[in-house]
């Protein structure tokens, strides 16, 4: 019981940490382009948020924090399957809301916080229910092309297990899939596999990223093959397999990869506790490397417009896509200007979303001319970006 009164307050502090970073966010072009391109489900649920409160970076963002949350509920109780403490599914939950690409689903408006949560509803329907699960296949296959790779593990989760239901459904889901959404292999021969594994770090924590590896290498060989280990490796092998010829979008393949934490969890609690304690040292080192790191990792990514105060050129931010078009929508409209030629389609869609309209009447410029006015915007009392108003006489 206490344990679950510290899972209910870890959730609440995790929303209440993530409502207070969406202040010093401003819509980016990714994000913009879900809001205004072709519809989807994403943006469905957005625009439905954005019908209900406004449009305002709260309601833009809410729901990706509600999956999130969502995603959190899920995790913890497939962690059941794997794990017998409740202290130590706490601890699963934990690192997983400290995960770099974890926290960057949470707040971003993109198909991975759906992914995800999608994700893991099937991996608890399944080992909640077991073949019950494959009748959310026709669902999967409508919320994103990326759940093709989820279809590839059950096939070859089937086939191992001679599971035949799961090799038939999952088969006609992978057609299916393929079929609506097609498969793009291109490019020329070039090898992208170390910036492959470059992103899947940087998104895991390097130590993360390296001891899950070694959980699926590991099973592998011992032959634990459960349709978590058989999901994770097919999507896992599929990117490394196509970054010898292309870039990998490896957003798209990371959820598949996080569905591991609990096989990882399991696999380190079961080889640190059956050591006697003078031999658990090493093990208490890694864990607590692979913790400080993520928590490092957090602060920098809740912090990280102090970063702006170490860099000549603000574009290098890793940020800055996600910051400047709020406030200079905002001092846009205090000098009364509604509409702009931003001379930038990428910042004009963002502008967009803040009420500033595309217009002939007034331009944004690099360099000051007789009619203009200089704009610049600071973050922690650092400037980051500055350009001219110019009125543009009719």
């Amino acid at each position: 019981m206490r344990e679950k009164t510290f899972f209910l307050v870890l959730l609440g502090i995790n929303f209440l940490v993530l409502l207070l970073q969406i202040q010093g966010l401003s819509i980016g072009y990714h994000e913009a382009q879900i809001l205004y391109g072709e519809l989807n489900p994403l943006q469905f649920i957005i625009k439905a948020s954005l019908s209900l409160f406004g449009y305002n970076d709260y309601a833009l963002r809410l729901p990706m924090i509600g999956l999130h949350l969502l995603s959190v509920v899920l995790l913890y109780s497939i962690s059941t399957y794997y794990v017998s403490r409740e202290r130590d599914r706490l601890w699963i939950v934990l690192i997983y809301m400290l995960l770099p690409g974890v926290t960057s689903a949470a707040l971003v408006v993109d198909d991975a916080g759906l992914i995800i949560a999608s994700l893991f509803l099937f991996i608890y329907l399944y080992l909640r229910f077991g073949r019950f699960s494959l009748l959310l296949t026709p669902y999967l296959i409508w919320i994103d092309p990326s759940f093709a790779y989820l279809f590839v593990g059950i096939v070859v989760y089937g086939a191992l297990k001679k599971e035949f239901i799961f090799l038939g459904v999952g088969s006609i889901a992978l057609v299916v899939s393929l079929l609506q959404f097609g498969l793009h292999i291109g490019g020329s021969p070039e090898s992208r596999f170390l910036d492959a594994l470059g992103v899947y770090a940087a998104i895991f924590s390097p130590i993360v990223f390296i001891y899950l590896f070694y959980v699926l290498y590991r099973r592998a060989f011992s032959k634990e093959w459960d349709l978590l280990w058989t999901i994770a490796t097919s999507a896992f092998v599929i990117s490394l397999l196509l970054s010898f010829r292309q870039k990998v979008e490896v957003q798209k393949f990371a959820p598949f990869l996080l569905i591991t934490l609990p096989l990882a969890a399991q696999t380190f609690l079961h080889t640190y506790r059956i050591r006697l304690r003078e031999f658990r040292l090493r093990y208490r080192i890694l864990f607590y490397s692979a913790f400080v790191l993520l928590v490092i990792n957090t602060m920098v990514v809740f912090f990280n417009q102090y970063l702006y105060r170490f860099l000549d050129e603000p574009k290098h931010h890793f940020s800055y896509p996600m910051h400047v078009a709020k406030e200079l929508a905002n001092e846009l409209k205090k000098n009364r200007v509604t509409c702009i030629n931003a001379n930038d389609k990428k910042l004009q869609l963002r502008l967009l979303f803040y009420g500033i309209t595309h217009c002939e009447d007034y331009r944004l410029d690099a360099t000051p001319s007789e009619n203009s006015k200089k704009v610049t915007i600071s973050y922690i009392n650092t400037p980051i970006y500055f350009k001219y108003v110019t009125i543009l006489n009719k």
